[in-house]
C-alpha cells in the first residue's frame, strides 16, 4: 500500500479525503490523516478500512518527522505559516509535497535543494490560488498557440453564500476564515494596470472603487481590487499586457456598506481596545464617534458618516445589532478588527442548512489576425452541505488530484512548483469537470476595459 499523509483536517479537507478514499482500493492507497483533533478527522473518514487517524501536534518534532518519513507523499492542509516545517521534513526524508497555499519567500528559498533531490513540491493548487491559475493559463496558452497577442486579463474570485441561503441584507455570510474577511486589503496598496496606465488604490479608498460583473443565471456582482495584481505578469507570461487586474467578488452593495467600518476604524488590527472584555456592542460603536452627550449613538453615527435614515446602509448596520447595549463582547485585550469579527459572527455564521457558493470570473482580451476579441469565462459552484462545501470541493479536489498525479509519475517537474504548465492543468481541469467544476465561455466585443470599472 502507498501511504498518503494528510497533515491537517480543517474545513477544506472533506472533499480531499473523500476523493482519495474513493480511489484507495483501486490505487492501493492508505490514507493517514494527522490532526490535533482526531474526532473531527474521524468524521471525515468514517470507518473506512484504508484510512488511519493519528493525533499530531505539529510542534512535536519527533512525531511529525516519523510520520513524514513513513509516507509516500505528503499533503499539508495546515495554515500557510506551518508549511515550512513540513517542507523541511519532506526534504530531509525526500518526500514529495502538495499544498494549497501561496508560495512564501521562505519556501522558495528551498527550490534549489528540492530540485537537486528530484522532488516535486506543488503549491497553489487549491481554489484561489489554484483553479484560478489553471483556468487562466489554459485559455492564455490557447490564445498564444493560435498566434494571438494578450492585451487584457482580469480575474476575480469570491466565496459567497448560495442564493437559497442568502437571507440577510448584506447578501453575505462567512464561508472561509472570518479574520481574513475583516482585515482584507490592509497593509498595502492595491496595484494594477489599466490600458497601459499604472493604478493604485489605498486601503481607505478600496471599497469605493469596484467593478461590476454580470453572470447569467446569478445576476450582478461587484469586485474590489486585490493587493498586487502586478505579480501575475511574470507568472502568466503577460509582461506586455495593457490591462491586468485581479479582485475579490461580493454582491453589489456590500463594499459601500463595508466602507463604513473602514472609515470608522473598526477594521484596524494594530492596537488594543481598553476594557474590551466587558464592553457592549453599543459601547464599541460609540468609541469611534465624537463626544456629544445629548445625542444618541445612532444619531452621532448617521451625522458623522452622512448616512440618511432611509439609506439601505442604515438598515444593514441595524441588522448587525451594533447598537445593542446588552450584548457583551467578551474578548480581553481585543483589537477593533477582532471585536468587529466577533459581532459579525453573530449574523454571518452559516446555519446548519445553509450552503455556500464559489464564483470565479475571468476576462481575456487579445488580438488575433488583426482583430481584437474578448472572451469571458466564469464558474459557479454551490456546496452540498456544511461538510462538503463549495469551498472544500474547489480547494480539496485539485489538491487530491495533484497528489495522486505526482504519486503516479504524471507530474514530474522538480522544484517549488505552481500549476501553470499543461502537464499539470490540462488533466486536472478535465477531471474537475467530472465533479461539476467547469467554466462557461462566451465571446464579447473587445472594449479594452470594463465599462462598469470604477477603478480606471
Amino acid at each position: 500500500m502507498r501511504k498518503i499523509l494528510i497533515v491537517g483536517a480543517g474545513r477544506s479537507s472533506a472533499a480531499l479525503v473523500r476523493y482519495l478514499l474513493d480511489r484507495s482500493a483501486q490505487e492501493k492507497l492508505k490514507i493517514v490523516i494527522a490532526d490535533i483533533s482526531v474526532d473531527h478527522a474521524r468524521k471525515l473518514a468514517g470507518d473506512h478500512g484504508n484510512c488511519e487517524i493519528v493525533e499530531l501536534d505539529i510542534f512535536n518534532e519527533a512525531s511529525r518527522k516519523k510520520m513524514v518519513e513513513s509516507a509516500s507523499i505528503v499533503i499539508s492542509m495546515l495554515p500557510a505559516r506551518f508549511h515550512l516545517k513540513i517542507a523541511k521534513d519532506c526534504l530531509e526524508f525526500e518526500k514529495n509535497l502538495v499544498t494549497a497555499s501561496y508560495i512564501s519567500k521562505e519556501l522558495m528559498e528551498l527550490d534549489e535543494e528540492v530540485k537537486s533531490k528530484g522532488l516535486v513540491f506543488m503549491n497553489e493548487i487549491g481554489l484561489d490560488p489554484g483553479i484560478d491559475h489553471m483556468s487562466a493559463m489554459q485559455v492564455i496558452d490557447r490564445i498564444k498557440e493560435k498566434g494571438g497577442k494578450m492585451l487584457l486579463f482580469e480575474s476575480f474570485t469570491g466565496g459567497l453564500v448560495a442564493p437559497e441561503s442568502d437571507n440577510n441584507l448584506w447578501n453575505y455570510k462567512f464561508t472561509w476564515n472570518p479574520r481574513n474577511v475583516v482585515v482584507a486589503g490592509q497593509g498595502g496598496v492595491a496595484k494594477f494596470i489599466q490600458e497601459g496606465k499604472y493604478k493604485y488604490i489605498p486601503y481607505h479608498k478600496l471599497f469605493r472603487r469596484t467593478e461590476f460583473l454580470d453572470i447569467d443565471g446569478y445576476g450582478r456582482f461587484e469586485a474590489m481590487a486585490n493587493r498586487d495584481s502586478l505579480n501575475y505578469r511574470e507568472i502568466y507570461g503577460l509582461q506586455d499586457v495593457l490591462t491586468l487586474y485581479r479582485g475579490t467578488i461580493r454582491r453589489v452593495g456590500f463594499c459601500r456598506a463595508w466602507n463604513i467600518f473602514v472609515q470608522l476604524g473598526m477594521t484596524d488590527d494594530s492596537y488594543v481596545i481598553e476594557g474590551s472584555e466587558m464592553m457592549s456592542y453599543r459601547d464599541f460603536t460609540n468609541s469611534f464617534l465624537p463626544y456629544k452627550p445629548h445625542d444618541s449613538v445612532e444619531l452621532k453615527l448617521r451625522h458623522y458618516l452622512k448616512i440618511d435614515q432611509d439609506d439601505v446602509i442604515w438598515d444593514k448596520l441595524l441588522e448587525l445589532d451594533i447598537f445593542n447595549p446588552d450584548k457583551i463582547i467578551g474578548l480581553k485585550d481585543a483589537t477593533p478588527a477582532q471585536i468587529l469579527q466577533r459581532i459579525l459572527m453573530d449574523s454571518w455564521t452559516l446555519k446548519e442548512d445553509d450552503k455556500d457558493m464559489i464564483v470565479m470570473y475571468h476576462i481575456f482580451g487579445y488580438e488575433l489576425d488583426g482583430r481584437k476579441e474578448q472572451v469571458v469565462s466564469n464558474m459557479v459552484i454551490i456546496g452540498e452541505d456544511q461538510t462538503y462545501t463549495a469551498m472544500a470541493k474547489t480547494v480539496g479536489l485539485p489538491v487530491a488530484m495533484a497528489a495522486l498525479s505526482i504519486l503516479n509519475g504524471k507530474i514530474t517537474e522538480p522544484g517549488i512548483q505552481l500549476p501553470i504548465s499543461k502537464e499539470v492543468y490540462d488533466p486536472i481541469l478535465k477531471e474537475l469537470q467530472d465533479h461539476g467544476i467547469e467554466f462557461k465561455e462566451k465571446k464579447e466585443a473587445y472594449l479594452g476595459y470594463n465599462p462598469h470599472n470604477l477603478g480606471a
